[in-house]
């Protein structure tokens, strides 16, 4: 993969790690108190967590088909002949 293709994963990642530790600190605080507005809040995370990771497996799939597409396009003439 591109390493600037990879630069893009970066922040989808960072966000996705930072709502799995939100998850993680919920979860934990819920366990200690019963409330059952925070259960609501930590299947609304889950939830969002969720689809974030379905969107982001969605552009990764973009960007490895548009790769794909690049790659086959490129014209094999314009390659230096050393002239």
């Amino acid at each position: 993969m591109d390493p600037g293709t990879v630069g893009v994963f970066i922040p989808i990642a960072a966000i996705l790690a930072w709502g799995a530790v939100r998850i993680a600190t919920i979860q934990a605080h819920a366990k200690q108190t019963s409330d059952p507005q925070m259960s609501d809040r930590l299947q609304s995370l889950e939830s969002e967590v969720g689809s974030l990771r379905q969107e982001l497996g969605e552009a990764q799939e973009r960007i490895d088909f548009a790769e794909r597409l690049l790659s086959q396009q490129r014209p094999t003439d314009r390659l230096d002949q050393g002239g």
